[in-house]
């Protein structure tokens, strides 16, 4: 199996840098000395601030032209200021923000409390589609109550000890901002302000002039999108870009100019539990012992990712390192789904196994995936999708006429806790979770409203009740690779899988 998969890989390797020598790259960077380009891997869906934590809008907007309330620091992994230049508690479940002052938006609009509360309200609304609500803050009662013009107290229901950790996942819009439909426009606080998004081509920002924080160096920036990571590197090697946050780890061969780091993603297959076969534990069992995890190690996935057992990484809050890891055991397998066949359930029913066009491994990865479990006696079929219609099947509401999945994802959590993850993945009101268990939705929730150590304890116990009910087939914790140019200096961190702070890089 690993010989077939590192001669496959050769080969789209060798297909990709074809593409290259035959000219598929992009326009010569701009002349302006203070000018770079970025070269993404995707093109946004929009540029809405309600949508920063998804990573093809996050790498353009986060604390870029939109800046959140608090930020992760990635280095001390503590809360820092933002547009919140303080926080206290009030009571157990009130927790005070007070506002940088003198800020303005990009359209001259006052930072106050008032706008905070309404970006606030906006990013809540159930009719908008806000990745970050979904994520963070679905199902929690939070009220918002301006106390002077910048002081807001913001109370929920129950004690929600990391508020000032959920703030770093909220953006603040521009009063002005269209409180229905998501926007295309964003105007926020930040560095950079937007100067045109030509669909299809490129996305422009220019340094904000009446930025409230220290001047960045980089004056203009130019983001453009190649699917292909091998064109991405070839266009930072020889000066069409000056940084590709993400190349292939195969590309990643000039250690003066690429560098590699394990990030904060982790990645998984969901199983449509509620439809069958999957709804049978027998063949969530099955899948994860068909899967050959090492063996795509150093093939289709990157040779410095590390197997992983639960959906974060060991530093964060709640990491259950009791949890074993699935064996590679085809024949168990196979006799698991034989069993089930027996018992009646209908394991020749066609699965799909849905994958996001830009997804790592491309299409090797689920390819290969796919091979593992037809031979354990599964009926799946690969379907590759577009952004927008992979979301569809990845946030609810997901729809009573979709067939049977299995949804390949990948998740990131830099917070250091692990209640974002819980919430989103397995509670039944969590954005993309297709659980609903009362038993887990209950110590979720008490773990939510604890605090440490109790806080980890909980979140620990719930790691391994969805791990025992083969909730998912939980893959690996990934690294990335970045490449720099040699015009410029940045140093990646966690974060960067997610965001790319253009304040962050400086001239050589």
């Amino acid at each position: 199996m690993a010989n077939r998969l590192r001669t496959r890989q050769a080969l789209g390797a060798t297909l990709l840098a074809s593409a290259v020598v035959l000219g598929f790259g992009a326009p010569a960077l701009a002349q302006q000395n203070d000018a770079i380009t970025v070269v993404q891997e995707q093109e946004p869906d929009t540029l809405d601030p309600c949508e920063l934590t998804k990573k093809n809008v996050g790498m353009v907007i986060r604390e870029n032209i939109v800046e959140t309330v608090t930020e992760i620091n990635q280095q001390t992994g503590k809360v820092d200021p933002r547009l919140a230049e303080s926080w206290s508690t009030i009571d157990d479940t009130t927790w005070r923000f007070k506002l940088r002052p003198g800020v303005k938006f990009h359209d001259g609009k006052p930072l106050n409390a008032a706008a905070f509360i309404q970006a606030f309200k906006r990013m809540m609304d159930p009719n908008l589609s806000c990745s970050n609500r979904v994520l963070y803050f679905e199902g929690m009662g939070v009220d918002l109550t301006a106390v002077d013009d910048l002081t807001v107290d913001v109370k929920t229901p129950q004690p929600s000890p990391i508020m000032p950790v959920l703030m770093s996942m909220v953006g603040i819009e521009s009063p002005a901002t269209d409180a229905h439909t998501l926007v295309r426009n964003p105007v926020g606080t930040g560095p950079y302000r937007l100067v045109e998004w030509a669909s299809g081509r490129s996305i422009t920002t220019e340094r904000n002039p009446d930025y409230w924080g220290e001047k960045p160096q980089v004056g203009k920036v130019t983001y453009v999108f190649r699917e292909e990571p091998a064109v991405r590197a070839a266009m930072v090697a020889n000066g069409e870009a000056d940084i590709s946050p993400v190349i292939a780890p195969q590309d990643a061969t000039n250690k003066d100019t690429d560098h590699s780091y394990l990030n904060s993603e982790t990645v998984r297959l969901r199983f449509d539990i509620g439809k069958p076969p999957l709804d049978d534990i027998r063949v969530r069992e099955a899948i994860n012992y068909a899967l050959d995890r090492q063996a795509m190690l150093g093939t289709v996935f990157s040779a410095s990712w590390q197997p992983a057992k639960n959906m974060v990484m060991p530093t964060i809050n709640g990491y259950n390192d009791a949890v074993p890891f699935w064996p590679y055991d085809p024949d168990k397998a196979r006799a698991l789904i034989a069993e089930a066949r027996a018992a009646g359930v209908p394991v020749d029913n066609e699965i799909l196994l849905i994958v996001n066009n830009g997804s790592p491994g491309g299409t090797e990865a689920p390819t290969v995936m796919i091979e593992m479990l037809k031979d354990a006696g599964l009926n799946v079929r690969l379907q590759i999708l577009e952004s927008a219609e992979f979301y569809k099947f990845f946030y609810k509401p997901f729809g009573d006429g979709q067939p049977a999945n299995i949804l390949f994802e990948s998740h990131d959590n830099n917070s250091g806790d692990a209640g974002f993850t819980l919430v989103g993945k397995y509670a039944s009101w969590g954005g993309t979770s297709k659980l609903n268990d009362a038993e887990v939705d209950s110590e979720i929730k008490r773990g939510l409203a604890a605090t440490d150590p109790e806080r980890g304890e909980i979140f620990r116990d719930v790691f391994k009740k969805v791990h025992d009910m083969a909730v998912d087939a939980v893959l690996y914790h990934q690294t990335t690779d970045t490449r720099i140019g040699p015009r410029i200096t940045y140093t990646p961190t966690a974060a960067t899988n997610q965001e790319l702070q253009i304040s962050q890089i400086q001239f050589k």
